[in-house]
Order: structure tokens, then sequence, then C-alpha cells
């Protein structure tokens, strides 16, 4: 455990994810705020606890106790050559969209999740837009005629 500006920081390992987020919602974090996905390809060097190892992904989850009135983060570090979790559809079904966007964007997957399909991309889109080493490309911009104000 860590903390960042007084919060609580908890890291889990991708096996021990769903137990942990499972302890943490019997111990009354009853919503999931934010869950997301980081890609640290360019900042490899970040501080972990001892024994968490750095991956090249992060899926981030944060959770709420409204009666504690008390939040706490879990981090969970994912490797790039099988970025997967479990899916906490199961225990927060409004992270469906969440990790939704997590898969579509950085190609992270959540086992488990009932629809793990394309949120914001075209369904035949190719690759994962936020990636670090996705490739940008050039899009052409087309303007309509702007019409004269005299």
């Amino acid at each position: 455990m860590t903390t960042s500006h007084g919060q609580r920081v908890l890291h889990a390992t991708p096996e021990s994810y769903l137990g942990l987020v499972s302890e943490l919602r019997a111990e009354g974090f009853d919503m999931c705020v934010d869950l997301c996905a980081v890609d640290y390809l360019a900042h490899p060097g970040r501080s972990l606890p001892d024994g968490i190892a750095a991956e090249r992904f992060e899926v981030v989850v944060d959770l709420l106790s409204l009666q504690q009135r008390k939040r706490v983060r879990v981090r969970v570090q994912v490797p790039e050559s099988d970025p997967r979790v479990t899916s906490l559809f199961g225990l927060y079904p409004g992270t469906e969209a969440m990790e939704r966007e997590a898969f579509d964007l950085l190609g992270v997957r959540f086992d488990g999740h009932p629809d793990l399909s394309r949120i914001l991309m075209p369904e035949d889109w190719e690759g994962h837009p936020l990636r670090k080493d996705y490739s940008v490309g050039r899009v052409p911009v087309q303007f309509k005629a702007a019409r004269s104000t005299r």
C-alpha cells in the first residue's frame, strides 16, 4: 500500500485484482467512480512499491465508500505481452463502458466482460489510438466554403 495526495493506493497483480476489489466492495466501497488504463511506454521508471514490477500498461480503479466518506485507488500492472485483467462488471455494472473504452483506446482486455467491443472507434478500426507507439498518420482536413459577410 502507498498513498497519493492523502488517498490510499493499493497495488494488485492481475491474478489478485478481482479478489482485492471484491474485498473492498465487502468493506463498503460501493461505488466505482472511475476505471481507466494507462500506457507507460515512455515512462518505464515510475515509482512502485517493492515487489511490484512495472509493466507497460496499468489499470487504475477509483472506488468510493459513501458511508465511510473514503476513497481508495487500486492499480494493477498489466503486461504488454498479454494485456488482460478480469472484468469488474459483476461487482460494479457501471464499469461496462469504462472497460470498453480502455479496450478500444489502449487494447487492454477485460475477461468476463459482457460486450467487449469498440465504443468510440469504428468497428473496423485497426489498432488502439491512445497507445504511445500508435502511428498518428495524417488525416486530411476539409473545410466548408466560408460565405462572405459583406
